[in-house]
């Protein structure tokens, strides 16, 4: 049912075609959201680790993660279930920040990657390996004399495209939230996890380089698993860092700026504390702005 407002001259009242309710519960809820599909997104991101307690017939410090999801190994439809379920988990979770939360270019930006990794990491899980090449010298091979199916090339090209949506979405939240008082979980723990997560993320572009040279897996599956863990455990300290309010702002430095938990358009002066502010949070989550929006 429409929603009706009334008209500044009084003279009746004009539809808004949008429901009461809805037009509510978008602003005020999408932080919580946000903070659900997070959190889910990176617990279905580390399912790997079932292969601890899993017979999967692979070794984790050589094998690709990717390959536990091939079609040739017996538990590939589980591990394939679970990477579309994180793609699709974390991809809602960006759409929501990016359709809800503040506008501000880093947050912006970086909400966009993390809608990039998401998408990517859905598509990865619909073109599986066929075989496990770092466990079997046949698949290997046959991968390099381009005679296994189309979906290994284009594997690879989702896997590139979600991991630079992945980089490009840690290191620019982490920026954003640095640069407009947000999440300070990120703020504090993002660089490190920036720095160890490029680190990781060297280790194992190197371990594929020199494993298709012939040169060994130089602990492929042991860089490619530190890869992925930090980055599931960045995506539950956003989770984290969203759920929560931010600093208040020093009177003295003037109004706040609108936090993340506002509605896009929110004025500083005019909005409501968040459905997560705490009792000494200012208006608006009390995020600050140093750059003044920019």
């Amino acid at each position: 049912m429409a929603s009706e407002v009334p008209m500044p001259d009084g003279g009746g009242v004009q539809s808004t075609g949008v429901g009461p309710s809805l037009s509510r519960w978008a602003p005020s809820r999408a932080p919580r959201l946000a903070v659900v599909l997070l959190a889910l997104g990176a617990l279905a991101y580390t399912a790997w680790v079932l292969e601890l307690v899993l017979a999967t017939g692979l070794d984790l410090v050589q094998a690709y993660v990717s390959e536990l999801a091939a079609t040739d190994q017996p538990l590939g439809g589980l591990f394939r279930a679970t990477d579309l379920a994180a793609g699709l988990l974390v991809l809602a979770a960006a759409c929501t920040a990016l359709r809800w939360l503040p506008h501000r270019p880093w947050a912006t930006t970086g909400w966009a990657a993390l809608a990039l990794f998401g998408a990517a990491t859905a598509a990865d899980s619909r073109l599986p390996l066929s075989c496990a090449p770092t466990a079997d010298p046949v698949c290997a091979a046959r991968e390099t004399a381009g005679l296994v199916p189309a979906t290994h090339t284009a594997h690879a090209v989702t896997s590139a495209l979600a991991m630079v949506g992945a980089l490009a979405a840690l290191v620019v939240l982490t920026a954003a939230a640095r640069r407009y008082g947000w999440w300070p979980p990120v703020a504090r723990f993002g660089p490190p996890l920036a720095a160890a997560e490029l680190a990781a993320t060297a280790w194992t572009l190197a371990a594929v380089a020199a494993f298709e040279a012939g040169r060994g897996s130089w602990a492929l599956g042991a860089g490619q698993r530190l890869q992925v863990l930090l980055l599931a455990v960045w995506l539950g300290v956003l989770a984290y860092g969203v759920g929560r309010p931010c600093r208040r702002t020093d009177p003295a430095s003037g109004p706040a700026a609108p936090g993340p938990d506002s509605a896009p358009g929110t004025d500083a002066d005019s909005a409501a504390p968040g459905p997560d502010a705490g009792p000494g949070a200012a208006p608006g989550a009390g995020c600050r702005d140093p750059e003044g929006g920019s």
